[in-house]
């Protein structure tokens, strides 16, 4: 091996060493914070149409616009 491969393959070790922790501890920390802050309570109705949308195994695009549908419903009734 030659002194520069040596240390290019000393500056890439060192590289992955210590540049690892830093990119997990930054990434992690602000998702937590933003789920916390951004949830909201769902109300009774929402609950029960997702409870529905669940039982007819719906997804994609399909769920959304069921549970809109069912949560307007729900709204009118009361």
């Amino acid at each position: 091996m030659t002194i520069s491969s040596r240390v290019a393959a000393a500056l890439g070790a060192s590289l992955l060493l210590f540049a690892t922790p830093v990119f997990a501890q930054s990434s992690t920390a602000p998702a937590a914070d933003t789920a916390a802050k951004t949830s909201k309570p769902r109300s009774a109705e929402s609950l029960e149409c997702s409870k529905e949308a669940d039982a007819k195994g719906l997804h994609g695009k399909e769920r959304k616009k069921f549970r809109s549908e069912c949560k307007k419903n729900a709204m009118k009734k009361q």
